[in-house]
C-alpha cells in the first residue's frame, strides 16, 4: 500500500518537531541542574514532606528522640531511592526528562497557587487564562487592525498616510510596551481617573456578572496599551510584503488584462502574502501565551509573565522549568499547524508531492 506524499511529509515534520521538543527540554533540565541544583531541591522536598507526615503521626511523636531521627532518615532514604535520586546524573536526567515531557512537573519550592497548591501544574494553569485573555486577545486585535491599515498603506504607497504610519510604526516598535503602560497609567489612571492602574479586579465578587464587568474594566488599559504598542508594526510589515508582491510580473499581467483592482488584490496579492503573515500571527499567538514579564509587572496582571518573574526572583527552578516546557509544547504545536496551513494558503507551496 502506497503512503500518500503529504502523510510522509507530516510524519517527518512530527518526527523533527518531536525531537526538537525533546532536545530543548533536555538541555533546559541539564542547564537548570548545574551543580546538582534540581537534585538538592527534590531532596529538600522529600525531607520536608516526610517531616510533615511524621509530625502528624501520634505514634511517631511518642518515640524516643534518637529512634525518631533514625526512622526519619531511613524513610527519607527510601523515598530518595524510590525517585531514583541515588542514581548517576545521566540516569536521573532522563527521569527528569520523562517527567517534564509528561507534564509531571512536581512541586514548587516557594510559590503557591491562589488555592494554596504547591503543584507546578496547578500554579501554571491558574495563571495561563489571564495571559491568554490579555495578550492573546491583544495580539489578535493588533494583527487585525495592523493588517487592515497595512493594506491601505500599500495601496497608497508614499502618500502622507503611508509616511505617517511608517513613522508611527518605527517609533512604537523601538519603545517597549511597558513604557507606554507607565505613560498611560499616569494619564488615564492618575490624571483623568478613567481606568484603574492595575490588578485583576477591585474586590472579591460573588456575582459572575459583576466579576466579569470588573475584570473587563481592569483589562481595558493594559489591552489598549498592548494593541497601541504593536499594531503599527503589523501595518508596516504587511505594507512591505504587499508592496513587494505588487512588483511581481503576474500582478502586472493581471492588471494588464483589465481585471478589477479588488480581484487582483484578493487573488494575486493577498494569497501569496498570506503565508508569511499567518506565520507571524501564529508565532505571535504562541508567544502571547507566555505573557510579558515587565508589562504584567507594571499592570500587576497575574499572568505567566509575572509568574516567570516571581519564579526567577525566588529561584524556584521547578516553576521555571515547567513554564519553559509548556512554552516549548505550544511553540512546537504552532509550527506543526503552520506546516499544514501553508499548503492551503500559497499556491506555490506543494506538500509532499500533493498537487
Amino acid at each position: 500500500m502506497r503512503i500518500p506524499g503529504y502523510v510522509k511529509y507530516l510524519g517527518k515534520r512530527v518526527l523533527v518537531l518531536g525531537l526538537t521538543l525533546i532536545i530543548a527540554t533536555y538541555i533546559t533540565i541539564v542547564i537548570a541542574n548545574f551543580g546538582g541544583y534540581i537534585d538538592k531541591i527534590l531532596k529538600e522536598q522529600i525531607e520536608f514532606e516526610v517531616s510533615q507526615q511524621l509530625a502528624r503521626n501520634p505514634a511517631f511523636r511518642a518515640l524516643p528522640e534518637p529512634v525518631k531521627e533514625k526512622y526519619r532518615k531511613e524513610l527519607i532514604e527510601q523515598r530518595i531511592k524510590a525517585m531514583g535520586l541515588d542514581k548517576p546524573f545521566i540516569q536521573r536526567s532522563f527521569i527528569y526528562l520523562v517527567q517534564a515531557l509528561t507534564l509531571d512537573l512536581g512541586r514548587a519550592m516557594h510559590l503557591r497557587s491562589a488555592a494554596g497548591s504547591s503543584k507546578v501544574r496547578d500554579i501554571i494553569l491558574e495563571r495561563l487564562p489571564w495571559s491568554v485573555l490579555l495578550f492573546t486577545l491583544g495580539t489578535i486585535l493588533e494583527a487585525i487592525l495592523g493588517i487592515y491599515l497595512g493594506l491601505h498603506m500599500a495601496r497608497r504607497a508614499l502618500s502622507f498616510f503611508d509616511r505617517a504610519m511608517t513613522i508611527f510604526a518605527i517609533i512604537t516598535y523601538v519603545i517597549p510596551p511597558w513604557f507606554f503602560g507607565m505613560i498611560f497609567i499616569l494619564l488615564f489612571s492618575f490624571y483623568l481617573r478613567i481606568f484603574p492602574p492595575g490588578g485583576l479586579v477591585s474586590r472579591p465578587h460573588e456575582d459572575p456578572w459583576s466579576f466579569t464587568a470588573d475584570l473587563l474594566y481592569h483589562l481595558a488599559l493594559p489591552l489598549f496599551t498592548w494593541v497601541f504598542a504593536f499594531f503599527g508594526y503589523w501595518a508596516y510589515i504587511t505594507r512591505n510584503l504587499v508592496v513587494g508582491i505588487f512588483q511581481e510580473d503576474y500582478v502586472t499581467a493581471a492588471r494588464a488584462k483589465g481585471l478589477p483592482e479588488n480581484l487582483v488584490m484578493r487573488r494575486y496579492v493577498l494569497r501569496p502574502a498570506a503565508p508569511p503573515i499567518v506565520t507571524m500571527v501564529a508565532i505571535a499567538l504562541a508567544s502571547s501565551w507566555t505573557g510579558a514579564i515587565v508589562t504584567e509587572t507594571v499592570f500587576s496582571w497575574p499572568g505567566l509573565g509575572s509568574l516567570y518573574w516571581e519564579a526567577i526572583w525566588s529561584m524556584d527552578a521547578p516553576v521555571i522549568i515547567g513554564l519553559t516546557v509548556m512554552y516549548a509544547y505550544l511553540f512546537v504545536i504552532t509550527i506543526f499547524i503552520l506546516d499544514i496551513l501553508y499548503a492551503f494558503l500559497d499556491p506555490r507551496v506543494r506538500v509532499g508531492g500533493v498537487r
